[in-house]
């Protein structure tokens, strides 16, 4: 490897054009991780908060924006056993995807899908990563039951569409407009909703209400999603992009057996992600390497045009995944 390397930094807080090409050291491994050679980077949410100053990275992670990244072992550190010099993996990243090297943990690297590129394989941990846990783990969805998520196009979307539809689960989305909505019901989703035109809660409840919905909006749709629910249903929130607050009933909790949950993923145990990447690995990658699962690509950039990929994602324009070229 060389001792520097290309990156985008985030030089000050504000609309996309603070995301700067610099030059700075290229990391080295700490004890159980491995550096990545980055081919692709994913463009995240998440990235866009951190740049605005939303979503701090947490303690000893990079400061450079980027969650996850597709590429080739570069280095690997004392502790890792699992992994060597050349293997092709995809990973799920605390930070500093935005760069031509990046140092994770090898418990949250997963191996490219067999027939899989490497630009497709970026897409795959910060979506997947999330779906699982908080769908099927805090929501505990099962075969038979209905599924709504909001923002059905977006690339957590598409991906719990695929993912609830896999593991036999009647699923709903809502999306903004009639093309999103098409998208949304050829990944599987038997009722796509748009919410500018319909109301998603009247929708929902004449098939008997959401047994799971996933939600990161958040503010008014809040009470709203608790109309949704069935019965013993489960409300998991991982953002909240409509707002924070929400005045609501909680009544109906007790009357009708109602949960609300949520979580979000980078402040997580390193111990945490490197479950989630197991259960990944045994029940989930079998489907993507059978072409049952794919992630749906939006557009790419180059590393250099990091701003242009925010400004993409931030215009809700997209659908699927938006990558960064960086190889």
């Amino acid at each position: 490897m060389t001792e520097k390397m290309r990156a985008v930094e985030i030089s000050g807080h504000g609309d996309p054009d603070v995301l700067k090409l610099t030059e700075r050291p290229v990391p080295k491994p700490g004890y159980g991780q491995v550096v990545i050679r980055v081919a692709w980077a994913g463009v995240n949410r998440p990235d866009a908060l951190q740049r605005a100053g939303l979503y701090n990275p947490p303690p000893g992670a990079s400061d450079l924006p980027g969650l996850e990244a597709s590429g080739e072992v570069a280095a690997v550190g004392d502790g890792v056993a699992e992994l060597s010099v050349g293997d092709a993996v995809c990973a799920l990243l605390p930070g500093g995807g935005y760069a031509e090297y990046v140092a994770t943990p090898a418990a949250h690297c997963l191996p490219v899908p067999v027939g899989m590129a490497l630009r497709e394989a970026a897409c795959l941990p910060e979506t997947f990563f999330t779906v699982w846990s908080n769908v099927f783990g805090r929501g505990a969805l099962k075969a038979g039951e209905r599924f709504l998520v909001h923002g059905g196009s977006s690339g957590i979307g598409t991906t719990a569409i695929q993912l609830a539809n896999a593991f036999g689960a009647r699923v709903f989305a809502t999306a903004g407009t009639a093309e999103k909505c098409e998208a949304c019901s050829g990944l599987g989703a038997e009722m796509a909703i748009n919410y500018r035109t319909e109301d998603f809660v009247e929708r929902v409840r004449a098939v008997g209400g959401a047994d799971v919905i996933l939600d990161m909006v958040g503010g008014d749709y809040i009470p709203r999603n608790l109309k949704a629910l069935a019965d013993d249903g489960r409300l998991v929130q991982i953002a909240f992009l409509g707002g924070m607050k929400a005045e609501v009933n909680f009544v109906q909790l007790m009357t009708r057996r109602l949960t609300m949950t949520g979580s979000t993923l980078r402040p997580q145990s390193d111990l945490a992600k490197a479950r989630i990447a197991r259960e990944l690995l045994e029940a989930v990658w079998p489907m993507i390497e059978a072409g049952k699962i794919a992630p749906v690509m939006d557009q790419e950039f180059a590393l250099e045009d990091a701003a242009s990929a925010h400004r993409r994602m931030e215009s809700s324009g997209h659908i699927g995944k938006i990558v960064l070229r960086v190889a």
